[in-house]
Parts: C-alpha cells; structure tokens; sequence
C-alpha cells in the first residue's frame, strides 16, 4: 500500500480496536453482573467467576465486530470528507478502487478474526464454560452445604446432613428431590463420601433406603440400599449434560452422530448453528463495502454526509436483521439456508456496484438519504417549535 493507503488504514484499524474494545468491554459488564451468584450463592471464588464470565469474550467479539468495523469505516471516511482530506486524493489521482483497498484490507483481517472465532473459538468457549457448571454443581458439597442446615440446591432439591465424622464422611444424609412432580424421591443415608469415577464426582452412601412416590400409587415404594452412588452433577441444574448445537465443534456440526438423540429431535438446530458459522465471517467485508458506498465519494456538505450515514446504517442493520431472521428460517427449514449466504453476499454486491458506478446505480440510495434528510430536518424543527 502506499503511503495514503497507510494513513487510512491506520486511522480505520485504530478506531476499529477502540470501539471493539470499548463494546466488548460493556457488554461483558452487563452479562457479568448476572453471574455474580457464583460467588455469592454458590460460593466460588473470584478467580472461577472471571474464568466463566471470560469465556463469553469470544462470543461478544464475534457479534461486536461487524459493527465496530462498520462504525470505524463510517467514522474515518467521515473524518476524511470533514477535513477535506478525500478531495484531496482524489484530485491528486487516487482511484476510489484505489481509496478502498486499505478499507478492503482491514474487513479481510476482521472477517478472519470472526470466521476463525466462530467455526472454533466460540464453541469451544461454550464447552469449556459448560464443563465449569458442571465442575460448580459438583462442588456444592464444599462450598455451599453447611452442617445441619436443609439448603436449596434447585428449585425443588433439599439437601441435609447432620454432621462431619473424623474422616471428612457425611453423617446423617438426607436429600429430597422434587424437581419431577411425577417422580418425587427421598434420599435417607447413615453416612456418604465424595468419589471421583471415570472423572465424573460421585456421592456415595451407605446403608439407607430411597423412597419413590409415583402419582398413581397410593404409597411410596421403599428400596433399601448397602451402597449407592449419585452423579453430583445433577445438583444445582437439571443434570442435562447433553452438548447444545451451539457447544458442539465444527466437525462434529458437519458429521453429526445419527444415533445422537439430540440430532435426531432437534436437526433444525444444528443445521442452522453449522451454516450461520459460516456466514457470520462475511458480514464484516459487507459492511466495508456499504460504510465506503455511502461515504467513498468526496464531499462538501455536512448535511449530504449526514443523511449518507444514516442510510447506511439502515441498510447495514436491516441486512443483519435478514440474516438473523434466515438462521431461524433454517432452523425450521432446509430450504432457508440459501438465505444465510445470499444476504451478505447480494448486500456486498449492491454496495460494490454503487462503488464501481456510482452515477448509475446511485439514485436509489440518494433518494432514501434524501428521505431520510428531509425527515431529520422535519423533525428537528419540529421539536425546536414544541
């Protein structure tokens, strides 16, 4: 590139990291306010509940990243017209082809970033954050459960003891779950310890009873036990430790299991979580293309530039929205999944169109900027009347 390329692509790539940072930065606060329950009812320390709240930063980038190049794009053609800067390349021979290489360069980086985000570090993130709920559940026995006291693992679930004997073991256990109303279960034990088997914690209790009720039986049937073992993992959820499309690998999204009952009843799913990762890498080029569309061109007037950004972001959000709304449509149906690719790809190619030929193709958009002007104005006047 030469050395204007360079300009442009530094002042583009720097307000994109700003804004990514700041958005990300924000929107990870909020989501992490909502977790704060690991460290307050269920007792973890700070270090597990960043670890948790860190892993969605992939996710948050992946979705972020459009729009802050989108936003950055706008901002630096903005900036280049305000100060001129535009008219001055262009009158010293730079193509707008030539104009839209840095801008080019820049959504091929971003759209690596998200494609290589979406096809394998987001899903990773969400089974690693998985695999901590599930290490979380089952470590209520340490940091939730206190001598004597009937806790509330779930809605539903009580968990008891009586007391820690010399070697650490449960004495006195009670559990009661009532998460199932048709199946309510009593769990009574002399004693029980923690086991790790096959990697998966294990209480096990001695010489008790379960106590099942089923809605049609007038009394409860009453199973005495030497020994039996219970998956931790099941206390603080539902136990459901089945992967969601969304935590599945990309492999495993193209080669789905025929016999995995989750594939089987929900093929919808999948299907739509494999081809929605690989549009999302393309939104970032489109946007590219449409910020330079509005903006690419030089000019003079405040008000013209205005009414260009707001057009163009109409268009870029109303094109996100099209392929949100395709990802949904696939998940019901086959024949939708054609959308989740020629949304972008048809966008890309209008707003590249509207770069190559500007003269021709561009009324259509001037028009909507010049609608969208003339409500601004309207409503602005309105409201310095009221």
């Amino acid at each position: 590139m030469i050395l204007a390329q360079r300009y442009i692509f530094r002042i583009a790539a720097v307000a994109f990291l700003s804004s990514l940072i700041a958005l990300t930065a924000v929107i990870w606060m909020t989501q992490a306010l909502r977790e704060v329950d690991l460290m307050t009812s269920k007792g973890q320390s700070a270090l597990v509940f960043l670890s948790i709240t860190g892993l969605t930063i992939p996710s948050l980038v992946m979705l972020i990243a459009p729009f802050a190049l989108f936003g950055a794009a706008l901002y630096t053609l903005s900036r280049l017209n305000g100060d001129s800067e535009l008219i001055v390349m262009s009158a010293a021979g730079l193509s707008p082809r030539q104009l839209l290489k840095p801008f080019l360069v820049l959504g091929l980086l971003v759209s690596l970033l998200v494609g290589t985000i979406s096809l394998w570090a987001m899903p990773a993130s969400f089974r690693q954050i998985r695999d901590l709920l599930t290490l979380i559940r089952s470590d209520f026995l340490s940091r939730v459960v206190r001598e004597g006291a009937f806790t509330n693992l779930d809605a539903g679930l009580v968990f008891h003891y009586r007391e820690r004997g010399k070697s650490g073991e449960l004495m006195g256990v009670f559990i009661q779950d009532r998460r199932d109303p048709e199946r309510i279960s009593t769990y009574l034990s002399e004693a029980g310890v923690t086991a790790e088997i096959d990697g998966r914690n294990y209480l096990v209790l001695d010489k008790g009873s379960i106590q099942r009720r089923q809605p049609n039986a007038r009394d409860a049937a009453i199973v005495a036990f030497e020994r039996y073992a219970i998956d931790l993992s099941q206390f603080g959820g539902k136990g459901d430790e089945t992967y969601k499309p969304r935590e599945r690998a990309t492999r495993e999204l193209l080669n789905p299991d025929p016999n995995d009952q989750q594939v089987q009843k929900f093929p919808g799913r999948f299907r739509s979580e494999l081809h929605d990762r690989f549009a999302n890498p393309l939104y970032p080029f489109v946007g590219v293309l449409i910020a330079f569309a509005a903006l690419g061109q030089a000019r003079t007037t405040r008000q013209g530039r205005g009414a260009a950004v707001a057009a163009a972001v109409l268009a870029f959000g109303a094109l996100r929205l099209l392929g949100v709304g395709a990802t949904t449509m696939a998940t019901r149906s086959a024949a939708a999944i054609p959308l989740l690719y020629l949304a972008p790809i048809l966008g890309g190619a209008l707003a590249m169109a509207l770069i190559v030929a500007p003269q021709a193709l561009a009324r259509p958009f001037e028009r909507l900027a010049g609608v969208i002007g003339r409500f601004s104005s309207r409503f602005a006047a309105n409201g310095a009347g009221a």
